[in-house]
């Protein structure tokens, strides 16, 4: 047939070259609609081959190729070769697909991984079978049963966008059917026949495998078979076992593995059957070189003492000997026929939880509506599994709004008669599943720490996996790592299952763990050939070297995405820009002690986060199975990441040394495990001091390319590293600033550590210098830990807060006890303690359980990260605790001689670790080193320091909330701006902290009217390069000595040159009152540099050229509180209700108290941003993390108000408000106000909160009613109760005894985006509210004789609540279907008024008033709405029951009072009898129509 494309193809294709080249339009942006087909159907055993001509990197996937019988002159093109149906058989990856279902995984090549010029094709053979041929190699059989009419398919797909048809006829050397035949009876013998030969032949001295042509001759038995070429070294899935090898043909030890795991594939397939087995014998008779293994049932074989060994698996009663066994052979293996099992895949079952939706060809479970639904996301396998079968799946993705997450196990009912729960626990019968750490059995708790880590704390691309073996044993796998039993006694039919609950949302079918498991079985079988059985091997290698085995290099078993080069030197991320992790490499022996492992950095790409990271482990390269990032071990691995140190995955150090984030091309990074048992980590040849102790001998070196890491190669010359620091001392001996026992000498506590003996969730690692409370986030206590010895009078005992979470309330307890640790029994928390035990506890002294004192001088629980808490033991009894080195005073007196210092680590405490003089210490816990994370920085100018926006060049990284920039990467994209507006005369200045001399150029400054609010989020990639190039809006700049506007130069030689700068310098700049700007270096005034500068403009900076990090050293201008106005009651913001002809009273006998100006304080929710002078904070994005707190406590008496600015009505609820009772300079905020449980009062709709607990309801107005314009104001009176104001009408006693001093707290929730504090005169309220009166509130009842009829007030429209009343909007939906002309009602709407509950408490309405003349009682008409009847609501479609009246003025004195005319019994008021309920009148024009009423039930 002819090598041609059919004409009809898939949209985007274009053909060319005779319709022999296809190409798909637009590859980078689409990456599907490429089909082509051939132009006729194929014939018997031609192979239809294409190659490969252009692939982009845009996309995953690539090149798909089948066959189908479908005509392609009428067929309708899918997107994709997978969408094919009715007879289709497509190979994608490395999975065969017969219409769009999987049928066969883990098959041939992966095409995904195939480049250009590599050839690929397909063929349907005489027996109705289809293979696939790649770069002429037949991979095998991919499917049975074809038709005989099928025209091939090939898919343009992802990667790959251009193809070329080289030929279409059968290959050019093809055996018959016959030696196929004898090809498949024979690979399982060939493959122990070649591994026996390769054994046989083993050097032990050079670590090498050879393979002779005896044994090859042998193996084959001397029959053919079709030649296949030698396996290549990157070839992870061989396309067939090698059939033949020269003489001197070598094979590596991955090479070796990959040839063990087509041969004996069919034996683990078929092992659930208990057909076969592994069998290791003895030799044979001394004429043969081994024995016969035995095939019944499978046993091991038996020889005489002079035979090598044998390999037999036998099945069913076959008695087939070894191969081998009549021509001098070793090994033997049979594979009984009919043992094999089909190889349907492992899918989920479509029938599933009520939310999941299934793709990926059932492979991926997606729970919908993650963000509002939580539970309901059960899937189940489409079949039971089978004994000694991985079901492993992959988290895809995760949401941090609920808590809990997956849950995955088994159950032994069939998804096709279960009826699903809303989550698998609920499950009463059948069922093991692990939650969290721990097992549940028919949801019942089994096992309570199962492994040591829970579920919960999964990550996206974590994965996760069981197995039950043949035993009936359950075991759970965490990233690959066996976690242990988890159940003994498992059923034999059990299906998988998973509950995507909680934060999991996606999950995906996992299907390449097959090849690890082949790969450690494969590894059992060559330690059980191997003569050095149980102790590590060296790497294999292809020739003998003498020195090979001392020579460091990297192993060849690699991460995934890795390859190893350069003799086993250079590591490298071939594809660094496509894919960030999977580049895990060791070295190929363990390290020796005081061994240096040094990489140098070759090659960077910046487009990932996270760089290179390194360290050791105690797993051996060759048969460990690589995690995606080497953080993910769990066990036996010490790494350095970022600047931080991590054990087995957690984090024991957080500020440890350099951060490697930061290093460039050409930076070095080393690790070395001392004698002593230390693991020490240097960064460009200079140590970073220990990280890690009792460190076991023979670890390997690892190597992490991760992120922007792409090559590094070890250095093999160590002679520049200087000596390692002598470890005697174990560490630093600097004492904290006024530590008391520096006077003691550096080695008295050298010996403090933490006891081995502790609570149960509590770990001690860094050699008994680091304490952490393990699955943190679903355990809150039972972390108790103890000083190891007695404190010594005088003897600080202080640790440091090195981890926190916001989950839990409550934080670490410390205090001393007089048990002894081996006397201990460990209780929940320490305060459970009832004898010889002093704790503090929040600010509470307690001792043996009871609290003994109060509101002592600090609180453990308003400490963060970085805090320091010390506790000693005066020589006189007294107990003192030390805060950040500060001395609390006197706790407690009278303690005993012999006290242990002891903390427990609850609530949201997390980690610790012991900072004094009592061991080596990290360098984030000196004091010298105390990170901008840990303790604010205090500038030397009064007022709150600078701090610089979020919105910065691409290259930029900001540090110590905002006070430090650090240029990253090149010498541009450095642009930073200020926070804020520079005021009149307020200078913004920086300190240079480091330079580059690589680079020319220096620091650029100015000022720009650029705002960077309104700059897209950052990495600002389309800001300018440079600060000169900035033009989009007006800048003024100064580069060198030349002052530019616009990029334009208006002065040169201005000042010092800022090229000349260097560390140390400083360099600000200011807006003068005549509008000029002005440079300021070293503190010294340059002069005008610029004129006629914007009034609202931005200081600007620019880390370029040589200068690479700048630290704020200026603050922002205070005002003096007597030149604020103070707050006042706005006469605006009188009652929306009624009119009252009351006249105000003046307040003439308050004392004027001079009120406190507030703003917010710049320590507030993640969300949330300052402006207008810390006036004003919005919630830039998400709907929570809004919380605000005043930077001022709340004096009594004084109203704090604030105004609702703007409102989303995408979400939900609205603000909360209210005090909290401590300071929130430090406070850690959690996501809403409802979490702070300590020492808070909190309004939330309609309902008051203390501490989360509901304490009033009904208590005001619904607060998520409250419009835009609505003010707020919170007041503490006299008597310690809280008030709440809303538009200045008080609601009434809210709280009793609020503490002072008291903090406003705002959460700007949901609906609720941005608030602004009200300045425009707010007194200190002191008079009675209820004699407070506006003229807004004259009703037209005080009219006499139309005097006053043009008097008719309306309410502030910024108040009025009529944007987000429902009810006012369904009664007006109602108006509408009354058809009353429109000439009938004022055009103005804010005429109209609700009366509904919350609109008319907004206002502050009273019930009843008494006017006119002479004054009557009346009553406002609460429950309806101014502007029986049925109708339906032309939006719900509800029906309602209305009513509508009218309401109108009377003129006083026209009218009469009398009965109700309506007959009705019942009372109509509650004020006003039915005697008197009606006004009548006679008088023409004495009644005045003010407004239509409608009320709805």
């Amino acid at each position: 047939m002819a090598a041609e494309l059919h004409p009809r193809s898939g949209k985007l294709i274009g053909l060319s070259n005779s319709n022999r080249t296809a190409q798909r339009n637009q590859p980078v942006q689409e990456f599907n609609h490429g089909l082509v087909l051939s132009r006729e159907p194929l014939r018997d055993r031609d192979v239809f081959t294409v190659r490969i001509d252009k692939k982009v990197n845009s996309w995953s996937g690539s090149i798909e190729i089948g066959v189908t019988a479908l005509d392609p002159a009428g067929l309708e093109f899918p997107s994709s070769a997978t969408g094919l149906k009715g007879g289709s058989w497509i190979v994608s990856g490395c999975s065969v697909l017969k219409d769009g279902r999987s049928v066969l995984e883990e098959y041939g090549r992966d095409l995904d991984q195939l480049g250009e010029g590599d050839r690929v094709g397909i063929q349907r053979n005489g027996k109705g079978e289809l293979h696939l041929w790649v770069n002429g190699h037949d991979c095998g059989t991919a499917a049975s049963g074809l038709p005989s009419r099928l025209w091939a398919v090939v898919d343009l797909y992802g990667k790959c966008t251009q193809v070329t048809v080289v030929s279409c006829e059968p290959p050019s050397e093809m055996d018959g059917d016959e030696d196929e035949e004898v090809e498949d009876e024979m690979v399982s013998t060939q493959a122990v026949s070649i591994m026996a030969d390769a054994c046989r032949t083993h050097d032990d001295r050079a670590g090498a495998i050879v393979l002779s042509a005896a044994g090859a001759t042998t193996a084959m038995m001397n029959g053919s078979a079709e030649e296949v070429p030698d396996v290549s070294r990157g070839h992870s899935r061989p396309d067939k076992f090698p059939n033949n090898f020269e003489p001197d043909s070598v094979l590596t030890e991955h090479q070796l593995f990959d040839v063990f795991n087509n041969a004996i594939v069919s034996l683990y397939r078929s092992e659930d059957e208990g057909g076969e087995d592994l069998g290791v014998g003895g030799g044979g008779s001394d004429s043969s070189r081994g024995g016969t293994g035995s095939n019944n049932g499978g046993g091991r074989g038996t020889g005489s003492d002079s035979g090598i060994g044998g390999i037999g698996a036998g099945g069913g009663s076959s008695s087939n000997s070894s191969p081998a066994g009549s021509s001098g052979g070793v090994a033997g293996l049979g594979v009984a026929a009919g043992g094999m099992t089909t190889n349907d895949a492992l899918l989920f079952h479509e029938k599933c939880g009520t939310l999941i939706k299934l793709s990926n060809n059932n492979k991926t479970a997606e729970r919908r509506r993650p963000l509002d639904e939580f539970n309901n996301g059960v899937v189940m396998t489409n079949r039971p599994l089978r004994h000694n079968e991985m079901f492993e799946i992959r988290i895809d993705k995760l949401v941090d709004k609920w808590s809990g997450s997956i849950e995955i196990g088994v159950t032994t009912h069939n998804p096709n008669n279960l009826d699903y729960p809303a989550t698998m626990t609920n499950l009463r019968s059948g069922t093991i599943m692990m939650s969290g750490c721990g097992i549940l059995t028919n949801g019942k708790g089994t096992r309570r720490e199962y492994c040591e880590f829970s579920l919960d704390e999964l990550q996206e691309g974590d994965h996760i996996g069981l197995m039950r073996k043949a035993s009936g044993a359950l075991h759970f796998y965490i990233n690959g790592i066996d976690q242990g039993v988890a159940a003994n006694q498992t059923p034999g039919v059990v299906y998988g299952v998973v509950d995507l609950y909680g934060m999991a949302v996606k999950v995906t079918i996992v299907h390449n763990h097959n090849h690890s498991d082949r790969l450690r079985r494969n590894n059992a079988i060559m330690r059980a050939l191997s003569p050095d059985v149980g102790r590590p091997r060296p790497a294999l290698s292809l020739t003998p070297e003498p020195d090979a085995p001392d020579r460091l290099l990297f192993h060849s078993n690699c991460g995934q995405k890795a390859a190893i080069i350069g003799d086993g030197r250079t590591a490298l991320r071939p594809h660094a820009t496509d894919d960030f992790n999977h580049g895990v490499v060791l070295s190929n022996r363990p390290l020796h002690s005081n061994e240096v492992f040094q990489v140098r950095i070759d090659k960077m790409v910046d487009k990932w986060a996270g760089s290179i990271e390194i360290g050791v482990t105690t797993h051996n390269p060759a048969y460990l199975q690589l995690p995606s990032t080497m953080t993910n071990l769990r066990s036996g691995t010490w790494m350095m990441t970022g600047n931080g140190v991590m054990h087995n995955g957690t984090t024991i150090l957080d500020e440890y040394g350099h951060n490697l984030d930061r290093l460039k091309a050409g930076d070095t990074v080393g690790v070395v495990r001392k004698e002593d048992g230390s693991l020490h980590f240097f960064v460009n040849g200079v140590p970073q001091g220990p990280a890690a102790w009792n460190v076991p001998p023979s670890v390997y070196a690892v190597v992490d390319l991760y992120g922007q890491a792409a090559q590094a190669t070890i250095m093999d010359d160590m002679a520049d590293l200087p000596p390692l620091p002598d470890d005697s001392s174990e560490g630093p001996t600097a004492m904290s600033p006024g530590s008391p026992c520096s006077v003691s000498g550096a080695t008295a506590a050298n010996d403090l550590r933490f006891h081995q003996l502790h609570g149960t969730n509590a770990v001690i690692t860094n050699g008994g210098r680091t304490a952490l409370r393990q699955n943190c986030r679903s355990e809150f206590n039972d972390a108790i830990v103890i000083s190891n010895r007695c404190l010594r009078d005088g003897e600080l005992f202080e640790i440091v807060i090195q981890k926190m979470v916001d989950r839990w309330s409550g934080s670490i307890e410390a205090g001393v006890t007089a048990i002894r640790p081996e006397e201990l029994e460990f209780p929940n928390t320490m305060t459970d303690i009832d004898y010889d035990t002093w704790m503090l506890s929040g600010t509470a002294i307690m001792q043996d359980g009871n609290t003994m004192r109060n509101n002592y001088g600090c609180d453990l629980d308003s400490l963060t990260t970085g805090s320091r808490i010390g506790m000693m033991r005066t020589a006189t009894g007294d107990l003192h605790y030390f805060i950040n080195g500060l001395d609390q005073g006197v706790a407690c007196t009278g303690l005993p001689s012999e006290v242990f210092a002891v903390v427990d680590l609850y609530g949201q405490c997390v980690q610790v670790s012991i900072t004094s003089s009592s061991g080596p210490l990290d360098n984030s816990l000196c004091t010298s080193n105390i990170t901008e994370k840990s303790f604010p920085i205090h500038s030397p100018v009064a007022g709150v320091a600078h701090r610089l926006h979020s919105k910065h060049g691409k290259n930029v990284v900001l540090l110590g909330d905002g006070c430090q920039a650090l240029r990253v990467d090149g010498y541009a994209h450095g642009i930073v701006f200020s926070a804020k507006e520079l005021k009149t005369d307020e200078v913004f200045e920086v300190k240079i902290n480091k330079v580059d001399d690589r680079w020319s150029g220096s620091l650029h400054v100015g000022l720009t009217t650029l705002q960077p609010p309104d700059l897209p989020s950052c990495p600002l990639s389309g800001l300018s390069p440079s600060l000169t190039q900035l033009r989009s809006k007006v800048t003024w700049v100064l580069a060198g000595s030349e002052v530019r506007r616009n990029g334009v130069l208006q002065r040169q030689n201005y000042g010092s040159s800022l090229d000349r700068l260097t560390v140390g310098n400083r360099v600000g700049v200011k807006r003068c009152s005549d509008d000029t700007m002005h440079i300021l270096i070293d503190g010294e005034d340059m002069g005008p540099a610029a004129t006629a500068v914007a009034k609202n403009v931005y200081a600007v900076l620019d880390l370029y050229g040589k200068v690479t990090a700048v630290s704020i050293v200026s603050s922002t201008l205070v005002e003096d509180s007597e030149s604020v106005k103070a707050p006042s009651l706005s006469p605006d913001s009188c009652s929306e209700g009624e009119e009252d002809s009351t006249p105000v009273r003046e307040c003439e006998n308050e004392p004027a108290l001079v009120p406190t100006v507030m703003t917010f304080l710049e320590n507030h929710g993640k969300n949330i941003q300052l402006s207008n002078q810390n006036l004003t904070a919005a919630r830039v994005s998400s709907y929570n993390q809004g919380l605000l707190v005043t930077a001022q406590a709340l004096p009594r008496q004084q109203l704090f108000q604030f105004q609702i600015d703007r409102l989303n009505p995408s979400w939900t609820s609205s603000l909360s408000l209210g005090v909290i009772g401590h300071s929130p300079d430090r406070l850690n905020f959690p996501s809403t106000a409802c979490c702070l449980k300590r020492s808070v009062w909190l309004l939330q709709r309609d309902s008051v909160f203390h501490n989360s607990l509901k304490i009033c309801e009904n208590y005001g107005p619904n607060l998520d009613t409250c419009p835009e314009g609505t003010v707020l104001g919170l007041l503490v009176d006299s008597s310690g109760c809280l008030h709440l104001f809303v538009n200045g009408m008080d609601q009434g006693v809210a709280a009793q005894d609020i503490p002072s001093p008291c903090y406003p707290l705002i959460d700007l929730y949901g609906q609720c985006e941005q608030v602004t504090i009200v300045t425009n005169h707010v007194p200190v309220v002191g008079g009675e509210r209820g004699d407070m009166r506006c003229q807004g509130d004259m009703e037209k009842a005080d009219m006499v004789d139309g005097i006053k009829e043009s008097v008719c007030w309306t309410p502030p429209p910024e108040v009025n609540p009529n944007k987000t009343c429902e009810y006012q909007a369904l009664c007006s939906r109602f108006k509408e279907l009354l058809t009353l002309p429109d000439g009938y009602f004022n055009e103005d709407a804010k005429y109209n008024l609700c009366y509904c509950e919350s609109c008319h408490k907004l206002r502050g309405d009273e019930a009843y008033y008494k006017r006119g003349e002479p004054p009557r009682d009346y009553a406002l008409p609460f429950g309806w709405c101014r502007f029986a009847l049925r109708f339906r609501d032309p939006r719900s479609l509800r029906c309602h029951q209305a009513q509508v009246g009218f309401q109108v003025c009377v003129r006083p004195g026209s009218y009469k009072v009398g009965p109700t005319s309506l007959g009705i019994s019942e009372p109509l008021d509650p004020r006003f009898s039915n005697a008197e309920i009606e006004w009548i009148t006679k008088e023409k024009g004495g009644t005045l129509l003010y407004g239509l009423l409608i009320r709805v039930e």
